[in-house]
């Protein structure tokens, strides 16, 4: 059966953000938020001025991964101030409600949420915003699809076959409504022992750079499966800033790098 073409409403342009990013995964457990984060920060150590939307309405993570805890101020014309910590503007639904407080809504309010934290947020001048997607195809990725100009999406995945598997659907997701894939992250990608130094491909290895290939889509990196990176998100000090110099923090930078090289090219010579 042939799948419907996605009708596309007319996308809001957020007239002060210069690129509006979706980070994305086909299913859960790959380490998505994670990958956001490190990446957005990435993105701040080269001079940029990044914004982060928690979009995981049923399970924001952004308030523990940031270490998070004030709640966005209101102004006086109804409108919201992000949370700044770390050089990001950030905005969750968990530093609205709280961190424990359960969300329990329906579809319709989801899509209604995310509308206001894209139009009722005083975002300010940015030149990347990163939107932390739920995994999957519902209706906040939708939502986001067709009512947001976005500049593109990364797809996050794992080494493991049923991890590759989903991300197909994901890719032809955005297709259908008229998004560009920037490219794909193979997270979780090694392991590197810290007693021997030798390589372990736990999850195997390889398999997010042939996907992208077979699905003619840029590669942007790999990271590794990392004890600091966990540590970080833990204690709400991402591995980006805990460890600068450390390998994961190198890696996670040149997916930053090659992500705004791809959006942001220098301007040619001469």
């Amino acid at each position: 059966m042939q799948q419907p073409v996605v009708q596309i409403s007319d996308p809001l342009t957020l007239g002060s953000v210069r690129h509006v990013v979706a980070v994305a995964s086909a299913k859960g457990g790959v380490g998505k938020s994670t990958v956001a984060v490190n990446l957005a920060l990435g993105l701040a150590a080269l001079g940029l001025r990044v914004g982060l939307l928690d979009a995981d309405i049923y399970g924001p993570s952004l308030p523990l991964l940031l270490g998070l805890h004030e709640q966005p101020a209101a102004n006086a014309d109804g409108t919201l101030t992000p949370v700044h910590r770390h050089g990001l503007a950030s905005m969750s639904i968990g530093l609205v409600v709280g961190d424990a407080a359960p969300v329990i809504w329906r579809g319709p309010l989801l899509a209604r949420t995310l509308q206001q934290f894209l139009r009722q947020v005083s975002w300010g001048e940015l030149d990347f915003l990163l939107v932390d997607l739920p995994p999957g195809t519902g209706d906040v990725v939708l939502t986001l699809c067709q009512n947001v100009e976005l500049s593109g999406a990364v797809v996050v995945t794992t080494p493991q076959d049923v991890a590759l598997q989903d991300v197909e659907r994901a890719i032809a997701m955005f297709a259908k409504v008229e998004v560009d894939v920037i490219g794909m992250v193979e997270n979780m990608s090694y392991l590197i022992c810290p007693h021997c130094g030798a390589r372990h491909e736990i999850f195997g290895h390889g398999g997010g750079r042939a996907a992208a290939q077979h699905l003619g889509v840029e590669f942007l990196g790999e990271i590794p499966l990392d004890p600091r990176i966990r540590a970080g998100g833990d204690a709400g000090r991402p591995v980006v800033l805990a460890d600068p110099d450390g390998a994961p923090s190198h890696a996670f930078r040149e997916v930053a790098d090659r992500v705004a090289q791809i959006l942001q090219p220098p301007p040619a010579a001469g």
